[in-house]
């Protein structure tokens, strides 16, 4: 593991990856929520250390953990409530999850004042930018790794989303590298592949900016069922056929790949730590994707935790967070 202990720069920030971190001050934005259309007002509040990641429902004064075992529904997003109590949630985490686990946040509480998050530009760019804006700082404590020890796999149809252990002195900077592959009946999107070592600079450079798509043909099935209220071209690609609809086009040529790695990232990280292995996946989604975690965390045997910092299983930890 002493890969995972070298140091990088990062914004002007030289941090250490055995460290806690959390941000050096509070930082806030506001925007609509892409399903339900409402405005919220998100605000990313230092935490103490050890406390984890925590979402704080403000209008309900209720806190529920960016826990993997806390998601309640992954219908086009990753939706985290309290057990037993679907209302008191939080949606559309993913993006910003992501860019927390990129940038290596460990403790944080995120301030929302309804059920949702900001969608913004459709991206984990604007929260990138809150991140560094805000300045990110090691506040004590070592980290929690959950490192991979054997494969596993889980499936729907031709979809799959695996674990792998890495080979030895294979490590990146954070311990997780990323391949996904999607295939759409769209010629727009058609089959597109991808594949990252996750770091800060990697993450920014690579798939911070890719933004969240949709088929125009489905748009009105989305509204029928409740979704997509806030959605518009500022804050999604909208694909027609051969066309994408967007007067400015594409980030990227294979920019679709790129965000649903995006969305793979922002869901491995509720696994309560970061992750030490390999992710492999084919047309996977949020549903998939939370299903790989319960499979992981479901035989001991499959993962250890490693660090100083907690000596627990993932859960324990998880557990230990919401009680602060």
């Amino acid at each position: 593991m002493s890969s995972l202990r070298n140091r990088y720069s990062w914004g002007g920030f030289e941090l250490g990856p055995s460290q806690r971190h959390t941000l050096k001050t509070a930082i806030d934005c506001v925007g609509r929520g892409l399903h339900s259309g409402v405005e919220a007002r998100l605000r990313l509040v230092p935490a103490p250390a050890g406390s984890g990641i925590v979402f704080h429902r403000t209008d309900l004064d209720q806190r529920i953990p960016a826990c993997y075992d806390h998601v309640s529904d992954t219908r086009l997003c990753t939706v985290v409530s309290l057990p037993g109590h679907p209302e008191i949630s939080v949606g559309t985490i993913e993006h910003l999850m992501a860019a927390l686990m990129a940038n290596q946040i460990d403790d944080l509480t995120i301030e929302v004042n309804g059920p949702e998050l900001p969608i913004l530009d459709g991206s984990a760019s604007p929260y990138i930018f809150l991140i560094q804006s805000a300045g990110i700082a090691e506040h004590g404590g070592d980290r929690n790794f959950i490192e991979v020890l054997r494969p596993v796999r889980v499936e729907n149809d031709e979809a799959f989303a695996e674990f792998r252990p890495h080979g030895a002195g294979a490590y990146g900077a954070l311990g997780l590298d990323l391949s996904l592959a999607i295939d759409f009946p769209s010629s727009a999107i058609g089959r597109q592949a991808f594949s990252i070592s996750l770091t800060p600079e990697s993450f920014a450079r690579d798939l911070a900016s890719a933004r969240t798509f949709t088929l125009a043909c489905e748009i009105e099935a989305l509204k029928k069922a409740g979704l997509a209220k806030g959605g518009s071209l500022a804050n999604a690609i909208v694909v027609e056929g051969t066309k994408v609809v967007n007067p400015e086009g594409l980030r990227w040529q294979d920019e679709f790949v790129r965000h649903k790695l995006l969305d793979v990232v922002g869901d491995l990280a509720l696994a309560g730590a970061p992750l030490v292995g390999r992710f492999i996946g084919n047309r996977t989604g949020h549903a998939l994707n939370n299903r790989l975690l319960h499979a992981l965390f479901a035989d001991a045997a499959n993962y250890r935790v490693t660090g100083t910092a907690f000596a627990g299983t993932p859960l324990q930890l998880q557990a230990a967070a919401a009680t602060l």
